[in-house]
């Protein structure tokens, strides 16, 4: 099998360690790009401590990029296969179909999105019609502690699946993903494996990210607190699974009941672990929370199907990502002093208008 001609985007801690775990296969040839932390490693390569493949030190991918190359523009050799591991901030431009769109050659290259999230791959299939599309559910634990430097707490576990793309044929898709496994598998140390159900999966992940990882970052509360403290799972964070279980079940996707409580105590209670929307919280970066809890909802409001809370929770994400945005100046207010702001004077006697 020839080696794959691959273009990685985002390579923090989960991209870092699948280029990594590609190459050491052998069948892949990767292509990097890298951010903030390119400067660190096109000088001292990544550090990586990984529970899969050992310590190594100043790896380096075959090829780093500050920015994503025009394909043709460059006249380079196209790519078979963009892996996507960014977070998804669909509120946020540019989105992943602008960001990859200079490196697709149509009806050639696929794309692998391996990212969080509900109907992640409707806006890629409009873009590129063409173009076979992936589904990636990482259970991977890993985290760029600093630039460069990757630690691999919780092994390297991928499900694979193809998005249906009405524009080509059903096995065409599904034969970009068992290749994908085949390249993903071929360095012996991971757990990739192949689902035809990408729903399914999907929604089981859901479970889990619509529910205590918008929680979470609402709260400041990590996920080992909130379970000694017991009051906000039985009062917010099992209520939300189950909505989420009720809304799956309207979709055709039947999760175990015991999934609920599974989900619950999945991360090990001495981690006291944050998920990604706290720890971005926390960092001041945008909040990928419009595929993991807006879609989902969005989901059962065309069933008809009661998700009070999980409304509630996705309004005040909401209201958090404005004030990131104020801070980032994406978005603006009028200014206290501004004099075309409009103003409640009162005269002294007056009432309050009804």
């Amino acid at each position: 099998m020839p080696n794959s001609n691959v273009l990685l985007v985002g390579s923090g801690g989960v991209g870092t360690m699948a280029a990594y775990n590609l190459e050491t296969g052998g069948l892949a040839a990767v292509t990097s790009i890298l951010r903030s932390n390119y400067d660190a490693v096109v000088q001292n390569g990544f550090t990586i401590t990984s529970l899969d493949h050992g310590f190594v030190k100043g790896w380096k991918p075959t090829n780093i990029l500050k920015s994503i190359p025009n394909v043709i523009a460059e006249g380079l050799k196209p790519f078979d296969l963009i892996i996507v591991t960014t977070k998804n901030i669909a509120d946020v431009p540019p989105t992943v179909a602008e960001l990859i769109a200079p490196a697709t050659t149509p009806g050639h290259t696929s794309i692998m999105l391996l990212q969080n999230g509900l109907n992640i791959e409707k806006p890629l299939i409009a873009a590129f019609p063409q173009n076979p599309i992936l589904s990636g559910v990482s259970l991977i634990g890993a985290a760029e502690t600093s630039p460069g430097c990757i630690l691999h707490d919780d092994r390297d576990r991928l499900i694979v699946g193809a998005f249906e793309n009405p524009n080509i044929p059903l096995k065409t898709c599904i034969d970009a993903a068992r290749n994908f496994v085949q390249l993903y598998s071929a360095s012996g140390k991971v757990q990739c494996t192949y689902d035809e159900n990408v729903g399914f999966v999907r929604w089981r992940k859901l479970i889990y990210n619509s529910t205590y990882n918008g929680v979470c970052a609402l709260t400041e509360m990590d996920t080992s607190r909130m379970r000694y403290a017991k009051e906000p799972i039985e009062d917010v964070i099992r209520p939300l699974m189950w909505e989420i279980w009720r809304i799956a079940k309207a979709k055709g996707h039947l999760l175990p009941e015991e999934i609920v409580q599974n989900m619950i105590n999945c991360d090990p209670e001495d981690t006291f672990f944050k998920p990604s929307m706290q720890q971005d919280i926390e960092k001041g970066n945008y909040i990928e929370f419009e595929n993991i809890v807006g879609e989902p909802l969005r989901e059962a409001e065309a069933m008809g199907v009661p998700a009070p809370g999980l409304k509630m929770v996705y309004g005040l994400l909401k209201i958090l990502q404005l004030k990131i945005k104020e801070k980032k100046g994406l978005v603006s207010y009028p200014s206290l002093h501004d004099p075309t702001r409009p103003m409640l004077r009162m005269e002294p006697g007056s009432h309050v208008p009804t």
